[in-house]
């Protein structure tokens, strides 16, 4: 479950308390004190109990369809001039890392004898993830999502009804990832008996980033075996991902936070959403514009004005689009250990459009945030970079298909 390099060792990992450097921890309501203290309690021992690793590992490889393959993207290399790998997070089941995370959370549900799961999702692969393990576990299944959301992923929301999930329509705020969040969390506290809350990234109060990044760090440990096998190291140079709340992220960067002896350090960036720009007013980019406080539960980054209220973020890309991050990515950017930088809307699509018809793939929203950046790298020559391929661009197509209208893709 853990890799060599757990994710409690070092500066970059969680403490007792719950926080990684100043951020994290767990500010909930009293009502969620018996849920969150059991989890708190449990976790760490219930992941790593033989059942439930044998149990899972072999879930993973059976159902979910891991270890996920690690493509050289040949044509891209070539035009960049260094050696670019995808982590094909896209052919997991249901078609994004999010099912790697939900499985876990919903074999440890069982195990804390709960019957019911509620869940957000923003752009909706969290949801479908969600909705398809509750139908493979024999579970009851809420997923909370924002009415903008499921206007822009109809597939999803379809996909999680077929599945036998309840889709709750949230139309309060933004209508997005942010006020699902709001009323999922509602829920658990009207409901804390016999609901699990799987929370889809590496937000919230403790023990949820510790736990989200653990069953999530599956994907940097199969990219190191991977790389071992087609070049003649186990790292990269450079490992990209987006992030929003960071779950992708974490899971293939938590492999490379340390360093082995005689290891060179492993570069670190994380891509998030500028949306319309950094000075549009619609934009989703925490690390640049936010500042230090409590979302959802923990100590974190977050876009705020000046009375310390939320500000509403901006995407095109739905699972980007939630105004901060996780509070071991905030801790990352503090210490130095990651870099950050965001990408706008249109800078995202090109991107997408570029790796579809350089290399066959079409990628989620999300991921073309990470690739955008990429295509901008400079003194990579002759290195090797890894992109963490979040999730597959299915969802995303109608954006894809109205703005090839728009702008001239071939530049």
């Amino acid at each position: 479950m853990t890799s060599k390099h757990d994710l409690v060792e070092g500066n970059y990992g969680v403490d007792d308390e719950g926080y990684f450097g100043q951020f994290g921890g767990a500010f909930i309501p009293e009502l969620l004190q018996p849920n969150i203290s059991q989890l708190q309690r449990e976790y760490r021992t219930l992941l790593e109990d033989d059942d439930f690793q044998r149990e899972f590992s072999e879930l993973l490889r059976d159902y979910v369809g891991r270890p996920t393959p690690l493509t050289f993207a040949t044509r891209c290399s070539e035009e960049l001039g260094f050696r670019l790998f995808l982590k094909r997070e896209d052919l997991a089941h249901t078609g994004a890392h999010k099912i790697n995370n939900a499985l876990g959370q919903a074999l440890l549900a069982k195990r804390l004898k709960r019957t019911r799961i509620i869940a957000e999702t923003g752009a909706g692969q969290h949801g479908v993830a969600t909705a398809t393990v509750c139908a493979l576990l024999g579970l009851s299944c809420v997923i909370y999502m924002g009415e903008k959301d499921i206007e822009r992923q109809a597939p999803n929301v379809g996909r999680m009804r077929l599945l036998g999930a309840e889709v709750v329509s949230v139309s309060s705020g933004s209508r997005t990832l942010k006020d699902a969040t709001n009323e999922a969390m509602r829920d658990w506290i009207a409901h804390p008996t016999d609901t699990h809350y799987i929370i889809g990234s590496v937000v919230g109060p403790h023990p949820f980033p510790d736990l989200v990044a653990r069953l999530q760090s599956v994907i940097g440990q199969e990219v190191r075996s991977q790389l071992a096998l087609q070049t003649s190291r186990d790292y990269p140079d450079l490992v990209v991902a987006c992030v929003g709340g960071g779950s992708n992220a974490i899971g293939i960067f938590g492999e490379f936070l340390h360093q082995d002896k005689g290891e060179q350090k492993v570069q670190l960036l994380a891509v998030e959403a500028a949306g319309e720009g950094l000075d549009s007013g619609k934009t989703a980019a925490t690390i640049a514009l936010g500042r230090a406080g409590v979302l959802h539960g923990s100590y974190t980054l977050f876009l705020q004005n000046s009375d310390g209220q939320v500000v509403e973020p901006h995407s095109l890309s739905a699972g980007l689009d939630y105004p901060g991050i996780g509070p071991q990515h905030a801790h990352l950017f503090s210490s130095g250990r990651c870099q950050f930088e965001s990408v706008t809307d249109e800078e995202a699509v090109r991107a997408a459009f570029w790796l579809s018809r350089s290399e066959g793939i079409i990628p989620a929203l999300e991921t073309a945030h990470a690739l955008a950046a990429v295509k901008r790298l400079k003194g990579f020559v002759g290195k090797t970079v890894v992109v963490s391929l979040s999730g597959r661009g299915d969802k995303d197509m109608e954006t894809y298909l109205k703005w090839s209208s728009e702008i001239d893709v071939r530049r």
